[in-house]
């Protein structure tokens, strides 16, 4: 059994975390019944006896459980999250050795996250994780949360994300990056995620984007559907992904909503790694199926369904209809339309009670409507878990490598164009040591390069691949 680590940074990547261990801890309480240490836990928790003097781990599965502790780091610039998550419910599941953090935040500013604080935790980061990477048997993927607009979460996270790379150059990086809205209170956000965007391009294997405002429309439609339900259609309480029971705190918060939406997507991504399946799917097989060129590692994500019914008499929703969706506007973590735009390679990771059978018939019926690139027409990889998340019988994440991801991008350097062109704002940047205004450009230079190559592939649609000429043999 393999074995994942946590990084989370920021306000938003700790809150997003949070949400991700509370939800983890609930799925295997519903499965492990008797309170082993098994290896479905393994992956994420280890198993601590605290009577030692020295602390030391029971690491061996079979036995019982003593405490859980969760293979995380978490770091932040201001201790507000990381103060709550103390005293929270979840305040057994770390112990003070994973955490790093300062006072003073890093002002909404991405080059004082990835400079200033960058250099003076480097070492401290370094020697967290690699103690956490000791705890594992065999490490196989991290996971990056953080945001992109703020500047601890854009600016110290991607530096993170480089020293994962140098330190652990064979362990794949999976990152969650929240994308900010067009309404952002950060003024400065377009330059953030831009110089963070850069980052990702170069030190991610994979990343999955999230814009706020799909997770926005998302609560609001579920919340609009809870208040309105007639008799028969009412939907069942604490069920839905946007459910905020058991937070950083404990108590309900505004954003605990929208943190649950990406916690769903974490747990549904590393469910195989967690659970048995009659088709399971190693985190090394989403980017080596789902990333057929390195710059080009951006997947979107999808998640259905978002909630159940309260009548337990009425039948769950055609499976058919689970599969349609996820390829439905509506259920994108990003504003896109993977539809009408062109897909390099999808991956299905479904859970719940389903067939083989089922999933092959769904990739054929859908597989007319969904234009793929010529060279890889059969770039489908799909996974089967049969443990469904709490409260479902079953659920669906699609990962799509798509061109829809280039408006967003196109959005994202539009907003950063109208600043940098009067130079807005720019010296808050450039006064920081180890900043330079080549960094802006450069940043800008590579996104429009990524752009660009969506927009070549996108240019392709429709085009047909003529078949390979017959190899000629001379008698």
């Amino acid at each position: 059994m393999t074995q994942s680590i946590v990084v989370q940074v920021g306000q938003c990547g700790n809150q997003v975390g949070c949400r991700f261990w509370d939800l983890a801890l609930r799925e295997h309480a519903h499965v492990n019944k008797k309170g082993i240490y098994d290896e479905a836990l393994s992956s994420f928790f280890r198993n601590v006896d605290t009577r030692r003097s020295d602390g030391g781990a029971a690491q061996i599965t079979g036995g019982k459980i003593s405490t859980l502790k969760a293979r995380a780091v978490l770091v932040d610039m201001e201790e507000g999250v990381v103060n709550e998550i103390l005293q929270g419910p979840l305040r057994e599941v770390f112990d003070s050795t994973q955490l790093i953090t300062d006072v003073s935040g890093s002002g909404n500013n991405w080059a004082v996250g990835h400079w200033t604080y960058g250099s003076t935790y480097r070492e401290q980061i370094v020697e967290q994780v690699r103690r956490a990477a000791e705890h594992c048997d065999c490490l196989q993927c991290f996971f990056l949360i953080h945001s992109m607009g703020g500047g601890t979460g854009s600016g110290l996270g991607t530096y993170v994300l480089k020293l994962l790379e140098e330190e652990f150059p064979e362990v794949y990086r999976i990152v969650t990056s929240v994308y900010p809205s067009a309404e952002d209170d950060v003024i400065t956000s377009p330059y953030n995620s831009i110089l963070a965007m850069r980052e990702l391009t170069e030190h991610a294997d994979c990343v999955l984007p999230v814009e706020n405002q799909s997770l926005v429309d998302i609560v609001n439609k579920i919340r609009h559907m809870s208040q309105s339900g007639k008799g028969g259609s009412v939907i069942k309480k604490d069920s839905t992904v946007i459910s905020s029971k058991g937070g950083v705190s404990g108590v309900e918060k505004p954003f605990d909503a929208m943190n649950n939406i990406v916690a769903n997507l974490l747990l549904n991504i590393t469910s195989s790694a967690r659970f048995e399946g009659s088709l399971n799917m190693d985190m090394n097989e989403i980017t080596m199926n789902l990333v057929p060129f390195p710059r080009l590692h951006y997947l979107v994500p999808s998640l259905t369904p978002l909630y159940t019914l309260a009548d337990v008499n009425i039948p769950t929703r055609r499976l058919d209809q689970m599969f349609s969706d996820a390829f439905s506007k509506d259920h994108q973590l990003i504003r896109a339309d993977p539809k009408h735009s062109l897909y390099l390679a999808c991956a299905l990771m479904v859970r719940g009670n389903v067939q083989v059978s089922d999933l092959r018939r769904n990739i054929e019926r859908l597989r007319p409507t969904l234009p793929f690139v010529s060279w890889n027409q059969e770039g489908w990889k799909t996974g089967l878990c049969s443990v469904p998340p709490v409260g479902h019988t079953h659920a669906l994440l699609a990962l799509a490598n798509n061109t829809c991801v280039r408006p967003t991008f196109s959005e994202l350097r539009e907003r950063f164009s109208k600043l940098y062109r009067k130079k807005a704002h720019l010296h808050h940047y450039l006064q920081v040591e180890g900043m330079e205004q080549a960094c802006f450009s450069e940043a800008l230079s590579s996104l429009s390069s990524l752009i660009e190559e969506y927009s070549q592939l996108d240019a392709t649609k429709g085009a047909c691949m003529p078949d390979a000429p017959r190899l000629s043999i001379a008698t």
